[in-house]
């Protein structure tokens, strides 16, 4: 699992037919800043994600990758390797918060 934030959304009209209804959201993944650990920082990667949530953009989101990605009542059947799982509302290390 990884912290992303979503940046944008992609529109397919034509896609494989278990894929049609499913939002796809263009999302860059985030990391705990090393040297602060006070913030989050972008990994400076993009990734093309299936939303499960209902999240919208400048939501920092949990994502998970690979066969987890398959492992949702939602995905199970679909051609999908990045799938977002969860809205994030807080990120603690120790006992501080860090900013999103």
């Amino acid at each position: 699992m990884f912290i992303a934030k979503v940046v944008g959304s992609v529109v397919s009209t034509q896609k494989v037919e278990t894929m049609v209804g499913h939002k796809l959201l263009v999302i860059e993944p985030y990391r705990i800043n090393p040297d602060t650990r006070a913030d989050m920082v972008t990994t400076g990667r993009t990734l093309i994600a299936i939303d499960t949530m209902g999240a919208g953009e400048n939501e920092y989101v949990l994502v998970v990758q690979g066969s987890s990605a398959r492992m949702t009542p939602e995905t199970k059947n679909l051609p999908v390797d990045t799938v977002i799982v969860g809205i994030i509302d807080s990120v603690r290390v120790g006992k501080e918060n860090v900013q999103l």
